[in-house]
């Protein structure tokens, strides 16, 4: 769902008559929706929150003569239902193939996955593998070095791990629906 001109300047003069004030009100909304789905382990947490604007802005000519809540309120209570469509639908996604499954059966599944982290900047593509290489203590001791050595907190290094996630598992379903058809892809989860 895309925004004309027109609906984006409507809901900047519903969230205030200035527009100075009404910019700092609309980045402070979409900062904090952000925040609201990356805390609830939300991959695409900024598309999410302009999901939500999107859906509130279109909504603003009935708002202005009937809404009299508090604004961010409304914003949070149609993210909500936002995040209950993203959450039905994730779903949905593929599920990853048993594990005793054949070389041969992982194969167009290894491919997919090695074309679409070549993609990736390497910057991403190197994080990502080295974000999901250890397991149980040395996977925590890993997350804590990779944090300290890109200077992030744990959650920004979780958010960003999961934004670069969701792009892979969209390239490696696109990869797969043109590599094996739609009809042969088993359920993974990526």
């Amino acid at each position: 769902m895309t925004l004309t001109k027109e609906e984006f300047d409507q809901l900047l003069a519903w969230l205030d008559p200035e527009p100075g004030r009404a910019g700092s009100r609309y980045e402070a909304i979409r900062r904090n929706l952000i925040t609201v789905f990356l805390s609830r382990q939300c991959d695409e947490a900024e598309d999410l929150a302009d999901e939500t604007i999107n859906r509130v802005a279109k909504k603003v000519p009935w708002l202005k003569d009937n809404y009299i809540g508090d604004q961010e309120r409304y914003f949070h209570g149609v993210a909500r239902n936002v995040m209950r469509e993203y959450f039905r639908q994730r779903t949905r996604v593929i599920q990853p193939p048993p594990v005793q499954a054949s070389r041969e059966d992982l194969e167009p599944y290894l491919r997919c996955l090695d074309e679409c982290l070549a993609k990736l900047p390497r910057q991403n593509s190197v994080l990502i593998l080295l974000y999901y290489k250890e397991q149980k203590r040395a996977k925590i001791a890993s997350h804590k070095e990779i944090s300290d050595q890109m200077r992030l907190k744990a959650g920004a290094l979780r958010a960003r791990v999961f934004r670069i996630r969701a792009r892979l598992a969209k390239c490696i379903l696109e990869c797969l629906k043109h590599s094996v058809g739609s009809n042969d892809i088993k359920r993974v989860s990526i």
